[in-house]
């Protein structure tokens, strides 16, 4: 029995969409289900709801007819058993089912052009490659939305469990078609040879000669270090309901973004306030900068193309998340809409997370110390080669961080031998093994913020740094000034980055004041951004434009919800934010939305080879003005004991930060 409106829908709620489907419409074999999900209710109506209060349930479902070549939306109603409606979408393309992905990599393997390249190659054990599932991009008008495409790449391992991604075929391009299953083309630009490293990294290999890099074994062992919550947590789950200190929240989960934040509210002073109504991963958006014939049609939507909460790790081998944990398990569908359940798919825990805040008085040593503690919400995803790490982490200081983790592996390239003289790097990538390199590229993830700051009536303010010119107003030639700018309307709301004013943006309440007079307002302050280099008519610029700034605003709409549209797959051009903000509509003491590109921009390393060390970037939502003065000042002292003091001794001139603290700050996965 779901106990709030957004928790996501349970196994036996999402088979019975797909039962009622099935009835009611009368599905032929020939009918994939590519998402099932909770279709949320209008927000008036959960903000108006209180606990206790019957709701309807409804799920959504996206299927795709292969006999039809066609793809429907369909709403169903779990509360009266019926199907609300059924429409079918023209000219789009759904995202790519795992199921797909299989039997893609079959079709493949049977195919005697395909074969005939690998001889071509000295490769003749044809269960040694693997297949690499690509969606197609948009190379031309013969990509249009008619047919169901992907393009595949091939790699070889030197045997069963080795590191495939080690021995590109480079060059070897094959395009399928996944109504039909038809291999519609194997495109051959050339032999280069494989690669004659492994680059294992698993430690059955460690022992064996002939890998690169040489890796004899583990180093010496680190002494411990243990994370124990003897009391337990602090944390209270009930469904998918959190309470957590001040904060509350509930926790969701889509097949296509994976785990998102409802409803995040704050209690300060016994008043619980509203900063956030939804939280989630809009897009994310890889474009390749290689322009070889194997390399400069990568440009995936790994959200929208594939969906990542359908890809989720199982967190379940005990490294990925550390501490007193709660987990949750996320449930998703496969294509003929039974429930797929990840066990331990969400993680949710606490963290020690360093000084909160702290004073030393010179003059006697007397100072006061409080620690800060934060909640991560996480999720991890293996998109191929690569895995990615989402965190969301709200600390009692009211502050809330996204944190994205790149690890996993590269995409490679191969090398003609002696194409290169020593010390040469290839133009568009850099060699990380003999014959082998890893091409530059980079990741946009958007992050859509619902925003509701004391409620649903914000402003957005853009804050620029500026130095005061020299006269009157600035006679020591020192002062500076932050200039406020309201982002008034969606035609002014596509915003760069700009360290040299540092840039950030305010997001006000329009029917509050604080203490001191001023609007309670949300801090958007920027993390990593990348400018995106593709150039307009590139199907990258084209497809992928949300990545060109660093912050949209637009007027809510429950329809708006995907940075680069609704569907991408095979498209020229990007629905989306970009889109979106065509309407103008005004932005003023409105429900607005707040669209974050966190930009990665990666130039490969050999550090990175064979798997990469974990990369990190995101950005934070700071109070300003939110909270009447320092919302940790109720903190009480953390008990005594032989690690911690208060009130004098070893204070003083030249205290070094906190000479007390002796234990490291416990880290995720």
């Amino acid at each position: 029995m779901s106990t709030h409106p957004l928790e996501p829908l349970s196994a036996s709620e999402l088979e019975r969409v797909a039962a009622v489907l099935k009835r009611d419409r009368g599905l032929r074999d020939t009918a994939r289900f590519v998402f099932i999900e909770l279709h949320e209710p209008p927000k008036a109506d959960v903000l108006a709801w209180t606990p206790g209060e019957p709701f309807e349930r409804r799920g959504f479902a996206i299927l795709r007819e292969r006999a039809e070549r066609a793809t429907y939306e369909a709403v169903v109603s779990l509360t009266s058993d019926a199907v609300v409606s059924f429409e079918r979408i023209d000219d789009v393309q759904p995202p790519i089912t795992v199921e797909e992905f299989d039997i893609a990599e079959e079709l493949v393997r049977k195919d005697e052009r395909w074969r005939d390249a690998l001889r071509l190659r000295g490769v003749t054990d044809f269960d040694l490659p693997m297949i690499d599932k690509w969606s197609s991009g948009y190379t031309g008008e013969s990509d249009s939305t008619e047919r169901r495409l992907a393009r595949l790449l091939t790699f070889v391992r030197s045997g069963e469990h080795e590191n495939g991604y080690a021995r590109p075929v480079e060059g070897l391009i094959v395009t399928i078609d996944m109504d039909t299953w038809e291999v519609l083309d194997v495109t051959d630009h050339g032999v280069v040879p494989l690669p004659p490293s492994t680059g294992n990294f698993e430690a059955e290999f460690f022992s064996r000669e002939g890998n690169y890099p040489l890796i004899e074994g583990y180093r010496e062992a680190m002494k411990p270090i243990e994370i124990s919550q003897p009391q337990g947590s602090s944390v209270s789950i009930d469904g998918h309901s959190l309470s957590w200190g001040p904060w509350r929240l509930e926790i969701g989960y889509t097949p296509r973004e994976g785990v998102v934040l409802h409803d995040v509210r704050y209690v300060d002073k016994g008043k619980t306030r509203p900063i956030l109504y939804r939280g989630s991963l809009a897009e994310m958006y890889v474009p390749y900068g290689d322009p070889a014939a194997t390399h400069w049609n990568k440009n995936v939507f790994d959200e929208g193309e594939y969906g990542l909460g359908v890809l989720a790790n199982s967190l379940e081998l005990g490294c990925d998340c550390v501490g007193e944990i709660l987990y949750l398990d996320a449930v998703v569908n496969d294509q003929d809409g039974g429930a797929i359940t990840i066990p331990n798919g969400i993680c949710v825990h606490e963290e020690d997370a360093g000084i909160g805040w702290k004073h030393t008085e010179y003059r006697d040593g007397r100072g006061e110390v409080r620690r800060n503690r934060r909640l991560v919400i996480s999720f991890f995803v293996t998109v191929g080669n690569y895995d990615y790490g989402f965190y969301w982490n709200l600390h009692l200081d009211g502050s809330i961080e996204l944190e994205v983790k790149l690890t996993g592996i590269i995409s490679t390239g191969a090398l003609l031998p002696g194409s290169l003289q020593p010390g040469d790097e290839p133009g568009h990538g850099t060699i990380v093994a003999p014959q082998l390199y890893g091409p530059h590229h980079q990741h946009f993830f958007s992050v859509r913020l619902d925003m509701q700051v004391d409620g649903q009536r914000n402003t957005v303010e853009e804050l620029n740094s500026e130095a005061v010119p020299a006269g009157p107003d600035n006679p020591w030639g020192s002062a500076w000034r932050v200039t406020k700018t309201p982002i008034e309307s969606e035609a002014m709301s596509a915003r760069d980055a700009s360290p040299s004013t540092a840039r950030n943006w305010l997001v006000t309440s329009s029917d509050t004041v604080n203490g001191v007079g001023g609007r309670p307002a949300y801090l958007i302050e920027p993390g990593a951004a990348a400018p995106f280099f593709a150039q307009e008519g590139s199907q990258q610029l084209n497809r992928g434009r949300f990545a060109t700034k660093q912050l949209w605003v637009t007027k809510y709409d429950p329809a708006e919800r995907y940075a680069a549209g609704d569907y991408i797959a095979q498209e020229p051009v990007a629905g989306g934010v970009s889109r979106f903000v065509e309407a103008g509509r005004p932005l003023v003491d409105e429900d607005v939305v707040c669209w974050y590109t966190v930009g990665v921009h990666h130039v490969v390393r050999p550090e990175d080879w064979p798997v990469m060390p974990v990369a990190r970037a995101g950005f934070h939502l700071k109070p300003v003005g939110f909270f009447d003065g320092n919302p940790m000042l109720d903190l009480p002292p953390e008990p005594m004991g032989d690690h911690c003091s208060h009130h004098g001794g070893g204070g003083g001139v030249g205290d070094a930060g906190d000479p007390h603290e002796h234990g490291s700050d416990a880290h995720h996965g």
